[in-house]
């Protein structure tokens, strides 16, 4: 499977909110057994409490709004979750 970079700005399916992806490979912790692709924000609000983080999957994502940028740090992410970057 292919993730985005810390950053990216999506819309989900069904959604009405931009979110910025600011994790990934995530669990929630009311479901821990559950791992999730990414968690996100609004966006351009940012992280505002709890009741406003969003777990979801890859396919969950309708669309790219922005791609986050992709440095050298985030190749050696890329290796250590075994992960690549989307096409």
């Amino acid at each position: 499977m292919k993730y985005y970079p810390i950053g990216t700005v999506v819309v989900l399916k069904e959604g009405t909110w931009s979110l910025m992806i600011y994790g990934r490979q995530q669990v929630q912790p009311k479901n821990p057994d559950i791992i999730y692709d990414y968690v996100g924000c609004p966006y351009p609000q940012g992280y505002m409490d709890k009741n406003y983080i969003v777990f979801f999957r890859h396919e969950d994502i309708e669309e790219i709004l922005h791609k986050g940028m992709v440095s050298s740090a985030e190749y050696d992410m890329e290796k250590l979750l075994h992960i690549s970057e989307p096409a």
